[in-house]
């Protein structure tokens, strides 16, 4: 093993390796994967000076404790939480210098729900199709970081950025997710439509990162029985037999039988990412297809 990797002292309730995914294979029954707040993993990437598509790690709640071998550049974004190094706070969303054999320790978010933590050089685990990303739903990658597991870092290929501190946005007081209607809405009866852009939801403790379920009042069907499964995509809104919508993210399965009734707009799913537990959801349509 090279000297270019570090130590996971803590591993926290799920820290998975994450890059941009894995688009394109959903023919094969591969889903995209990837961060699931791709834009605070992204600016995590830049600070410490990796290319965009560089591996980072995603924590989930209460953060994750790490020990480099050698002295590596560092930057936590994402939820905002706690970071040390030996104890000694340095600051979150900017580069931070970790020397060799130092503890490095993310704490829990005390907002939001997942932070991304970016070293130089990037997490340099083997590619799968193409990505090192961890899926929860396949199974491709590497699996969700242990205590004592060892992972390699790739050599840096830039300088860290100069800045004190970069702003992210705050994880969601109330989430708000565009949906474009379709394509089985009409499996739904006129007041269930009307509910369902209308109606407050809140965001359920069941959620992962396969989806976002949601509690509030059920969906009625109006049409009785079941679809073939049928391709889905990322950020689809399916609807179980429950009458509870699920948000489809990031590890989500590419073919389902249970209705769609709409996809919510790309750009509003980093904040459902960050959308803890009990937080206040309304879906408001944009279009229909």
């Amino acid at each position: 093993m090279t000297d270019r990797a570090l130590s996971v002292v803590r591993a926290g309730a799920l820290t998975t390796v994450q890059d941009g995914g894995r688009p394109g294979h959903a023919h094969l029954g591969v889903p995209r994967s990837g961060a699931l707040d791709a834009p605070a993993a992204a600016l995590v990437n830049r600070l410490v000076g990796n290319p965009p598509e560089a591996a980072v790690l995603e924590t989930t709640l209460n953060g994750c404790a790490l020990r480099p071998r050698r002295p590596v550049t560092v930057a936590v974004g994402g939820a905002p939480c706690p970071v040390t190094v030996d104890g000694r706070p340095v600051a979150w969303s900017a580069p931070v210098r970790v020397p060799a054999g130092a503890l490095l320790d993310v704490g829990a978010a005390v907002r939001g729900v997942r932070s991304y933590v970016a070293l130089s050089g990037g997490v340099a685990v083997e590619p799968v199709l193409g990505s090192r990303a961890t899926d929860l739903l396949s199974g491709l990658g590497p699996p969700p970081l242990t205590d004592g597991t060892v992972l390699p870092l790739g050599p840096p290929v830039g300088s860290h950025a100069c800045v004190d501190v970069a702003p992210q946005p705050a994880p969601p007081a109330e989430l708000v997710l565009r949906v474009t209607l379709g394509p089985r809405d009409d499996w739904f009866t006129p007041a269930a439509a009307g509910t369902f852009t209308s109606r407050a939801y809140r965001v359920s403790a069941a959620s992962n990162r396969i989806g976002l379920r949601t509690e509030g009042p059920a969906l009625e069907r109006a049409v009785g029985g079941e679809l073939p499964s049928e391709g889905v995509v990322l950020g689809a809104v399916q609807v179980p037999p429950d009458g509870r919508p699920v948000v489809f993210l990031a590890d989500h399965p590419t073919t389902g039988g249970y209705p769609v009734i709409a996809v919510v707009t790309a750009g509003d799913l980093p904040a459902a990412a960050q959308a803890v537990p009990g937080t206040p959801l309304r879906f408001v349509a944009v279009r229909r297809r």
